[in-house]
């Protein structure tokens, strides 16, 4: 018998992934049961206190952390950063950056263009196949 979508529980990881959040900083009783599809929209709705303090302060998963700092999880491996970081450490980050904070989000800047560049050429290419179509017909 299948399961009615809203009532599918998710792994406490995939919870906090979807959240956004660092699973060991969780409270216990989030990390030890599965969460339903709709328990995780009410979560995402009507955060608790712990869920609107984790996403604020941290500690912050990877995703996160690059995010803040603009450049990928690759980059901040690069850079030695491999632990969660809080926001007063990315904060300290931010305002005083490193050299390898300033390198990578240049390479996340260049990897950026080079996307847009490249999807505005496959647009392009669409486009006039598109208008050698209707040509035809």
């Amino acid at each position: 018998m299948a399961t009615p979508f809203s009532q599918q529980v998710l792994k406490p990881s995939n919870a906090a992934k979807r959240l956004g959040v660092y699973l060991p900083a969780t409270p216990p009783e989030f990390q030890e049961k599965g969460v339903t599809r709709a328990e995780l929209e009410e979560l995402e709705k009507n955060p608790p206190e712990w869920l609107t303090e984790l996403r604020r302060n941290g500690p912050h998963p990877r995703p996160v952390v690059a995010g803040r700092l603009g450049v990928s999880i690759a980059g901040l491996a690069r850079g030695g950063i491999t632990e969660p970081l809080t926001t007063e450490q990315i904060d300290e980050l931010r305002a005083d950056p490193p050299a390898w904070l300033e390198h990578e989000r240049t390479v996340a800047a260049t990897v950026r263009e080079e996307e847009e560049r490249l999807a505005a050429r496959a647009a392009a290419e669409r486009e006039k196949a598109a208008r050698k179509s209707a040509k035809r017909d």
